[in-house]
């Protein structure tokens, strides 16, 4: 790219051009120190275990993909449980409602799933004929669920009481919306892979608006919404950590260890407002601290059981972040208490 690594780079919208200002670049990555505790378990059936998620009560949640299954596990003894859900599934991605429900992604055979955790029920909610691909889901407040279909081009919202389900589609051909959050505002924002592009829709009138990022070359994966409003997302294509900032209508991108090999994917926003990225384009792949107050790198990892690193998801209840590895693992990261990062 040319760019010095960790450099920044701005660019200010206006109504008639970009600006973009560089900054000096930041402290090479070789002088980050590795701040977390990383704990890792094998799980006994393989099938790329990926997307957990803590429920009430303490245990994880996580998607088998490959393996078709839903599984669980409980940190405190150690122990997994397998739950089998309808053949052809390949669950993608799930969450936690507050009472314990899973819901899940149906990624290959249009539904998203309910399972009891008690007894292993399962209630199908069917996709419209439109969506063939549910992928990643987010609870709104209301306890609804808004969803991507990456390969459908959909934004989608489901109602977790009555079944209905809503949809718009992608303006732009091929836009593969993937990563999904929701704001302060209980809007979501979606990072839309296939072009340089973010999306944003109107809960109230269902309205969809599209914002483009200034470089053409960003592809970007996964997104995490600050406290300020702030839209941060990891450019898999070019190595940047971006920031978009809706008010300011600014762009701003720092250049990742690694730089464009690095491929920045699964990410999680901890309460200290850092950020912490997976690198997968690097085999073990690595996790990056970016504070986002300080707007500058803080930790770099290595993960024993290798990679890739799809999706995390940060738990405040201890302070930790949890992710799958495609090599077979559950993984759960603790800041360490002497890092100093506080």
């Amino acid at each position: 790219m040319g760019y010095p690594m960790h450099a920044r780079r701005s660019i200010l919208l206006t109504c008639l051009s970009f600006l973009l200002l560089i900054s000096p670049p930041a402290t090479a990555d070789t002088a980050l120190p590795d701040k977390l505790s990383l704990s890792e378990w094998e799980v006994p059936w393989g099938g790329r275990p990926r997307d957990p998620y803590v429920a009430p009560n303490g245990q994880v949640w996580f998607c088998g993909q490959d393996g078709n299954y839903i599984g669980r596990f409980d940190p405190e003894t150690e122990s997994f449980e397998r739950f089998e859900i309808h053949d052809g599934t390949h669950p993608h991605n799930l969450i936690v409602d507050s009472d314990g429900f899973i819901w899940y992604a149906g990624n290959r055979n249009a539904m998203i799933g309910k399972l009891d955790p008690d007894s292993g029920d399962i209630t199908r909610f069917p996709m419209p004929e439109a969506i063939d691909d549910p992928h990643t889901l987010v609870f709104n407040k209301q306890g609804n669920i808004w969803f991507t279909a990456q390969h459908s081009n959909i934004i989608g919202h489901l109602n977790t009481r009555s079944g209905k389900v809503r949809y718009i589609k992608v303006d732009t051909p091929r836009a593969r919306p993937y990563g999904i959050k929701v704001d302060q505002h209980n809007r979501p924002w979606i990072v839309l892979l296939g072009t340089n592009k973010l999306a944003t829709v109107e809960p109230d009138d269902f309205t969809l608006k599209e914002i483009t990022i200034p470089r053409e070359s960003v592809r970007p994966r996964r997104l995490e919404i600050t406290s300020d409003g702030a839209i941060w997302f990891a450019d898999y294509r070019s190595g940047y950590l971006g920031r978009y900032q809706p008010e300011q209508q600014a762009f701003d991108e720092w250049l990742m260890p690694g730089e464009e090999a690095s491929q920045p994917y699964g990410t999680a926003l901890d309460a200290q407002g850092r950020i912490w990225i997976a690198l997968t384009g690097e085999y073990p792949n690595r996790i990056v601290g970016f504070d986002t107050r300080k707007e500058k790198p803080v930790s770099a990892s290595t993960v024993p059981s290798g990679g890739s690193i799809r999706h995390m998801y940060y738990h405040p209840d201890g302070d930790v972040f949890w992710f799958g590895v495609d090599s077979g693992y559950l993984v759960r990261a603790r800041y360490q208490a002497t890092s100093g990062l506080q």
